[in-house]
């Protein structure tokens, strides 16, 4: 499986941006994509996870201003991210693993996930 973010930037507080992730190599119908973000010094955080039959859910730093969806035709997970803050300052990546639950422990078991992007940096600026 690969995975290849983009749509990283920098663009100042408030303002908006759209990653992408494009995914190719998955075999089975039930997958979850999945962002999360790292700063320097700070544990990998989640973002953000959606899954094959539609499943998404958010963390709760991001719920209400960032929104996930999906292409399936294209293979590509799509980030929006409104109301930039400094602090969504990072490196984010998407992340992919196969089965029925994957959204379901995305926010906490990060280590399940075996495929990662590159990353994509994004930067707010105050």
């Amino acid at each position: 499986v690969q995975l290849v973010e983009s749509g990283g930037g920098l663009v100042q507080a408030g303002g908006s941006l759209r990653l992408s992730c494009a995914f190719s190599g998955i075999r089975f119908d039930d997958y979850g994509i999945a962002w999360y973000r790292q700063t320097p010094g700070k544990e990998r955080e989640a973002v953000s996870c959606i899954h094959s039959d539609g499943e998404i859910h958010y963390s709760d730093p991001v719920r209400g201003r960032f929104t996930i969806s999906s292409d399936k035709a294209k293979n590509t997970v799509y980030l929006r991210m409104n109301s930039l803050k400094p602090e969504d300052t990072a490196v984010y990546f998407c992340a992919a693993d196969v089965g029925i639950n994957v959204c379901q422990y995305y926010e906490t078991e990060s280590y399940r996930f075996p495929s990662w992007g590159q990353g994509a940096q994004v930067t707010v600026s105050s």
